[in-house]
């Protein structure tokens, strides 16, 4: 049984098509990465996952719970961290997650299994207003947590954090699921920290859902790539199309065919270009980036038409 399921989800707002039959499969236990740039649809497609706005046509399943059928039931599935947190600041880290534990109805154990979770324990008496922003959205998270929800969705956690703050959120994601116990989904524009988190990923464009595999399957379906670094590039470029290899020059990348073997084409050209007299200082094989997927797959997908009846 899948985590997040939709079929076919649609949503416009007038004559602007916000999401076009977007069907999402989110594995138990994994963390998704949910990308798209700004104005896709992601903004829209969660907030029909939380029952804040209601599909025009489609279907959703939160942990085998039909979500508009069962929106209790559903919701009770969840937790969310959405951009504002809405933490009274003069209150401890505790207190604040205390309020929404009664609110609940939920044991106060509660406190201590969140707390722990996001790693805030030795914080929890703090007031929040001392708090950096990276306490602040692990207080979110452990808000999200409260009564053991089956699906987190996260919108941006690390938005805003240094490069200390965005090491660190990277790290925790990594284990949250394991943690938790729970399936995470991940919204992020930084496409380089999804890589490194995520087990699946989906992308939004204009609306339409235009990829969806898992990482380690969209890198092993990827044409295999080296990186060039010579003292010529210009004499270099002839004899890398000689080899019917393909060369990007600003990058120093070079794309090989599907079924070439990374070794065999590394040490061809090399021996090529060594025996033409241009030095090799970098030849190294390179794992296709998400942003090159993205880029990939964001250029080729057609645009939607917005008055679409």
């Amino acid at each position: 049984m899948l985590a997040i399921e939709t079929r076919d989800l649609r949503r416009r707002f007038g004559p602007t098509v916000a999401v076009d039959g977007v069907s999402l499969s989110v594995p138990r236990g994994c963390v998704y990465g949910f990308m798209g740039r700004n104005g896709a649809g992601k903004t829209t497609t969660l907030k029909m996952l939380l029952g804040l706005v209601r599909p025009d046509a489609g279907t959703i399943r939160i942990a085998g719970r039909d979500a508009l059928a069962d929106r209790l039931g559903a919701a009770r599935c969840m937790g969310a961290l959405l951009e504002a947190h809405g933490f009274y600041a003069h209150l401890s880290g505790r207190e604040n997650l205390d309020l929404s534990r009664s609110l609940l109805g939920l044991k106060r154990s509660e406190l201590e299994r969140v707390l722990d979770i996001v790693g805030l324990s030795p914080d929890a008496e703090r007031r929040v207003g001392g708090y950096s922003l990276g306490m602040r959205q692990r207080l979110g998270i452990a808000r999200a947590l409260l009564g053991s929800p089956e699906v987190l969705i996260l919108d941006e956690p690390t938005n805003g954090l240094d490069p200390d703050g965005i090491a660190d959120m990277r790290d925790f994601l990594c284990t949250l699921p394991a943690r938790a116990n729970a399936t995470v989904l991940l919204s992020s524009h930084l496409l380089g920290e999804v890589e490194q988190v995520a087990d699946r990923v989906g992308i939004l464009h204009q609306g339409r859902l235009v990829l969806q595999d898992d990482l380690a399957a969209l890198r092993a379906g990827q044409a295999p790539q080296l990186k060039l670094g010579c003292d010529d590039p210009l004499r270099a470029r002839p004899l890398i199309t000689d080899l019917g290899l393909k060369s990007e020059p600003d990058s120093g990348l070079i794309t090989l065919a599907p079924s070439a073997d990374v070794r065999e084409a590394a040490c061809a050209l090399n021996r090529a270009l060594v025996e033409a007299g241009i030095g090799v200082h970098e030849l190294s094989p390179q794992a296709r980036s998400l942003e090159a997927i993205y880029r990939d797959v964001t250029t080729l997908s057609p645009a939607l038409p917005q008055d679409a009846a």
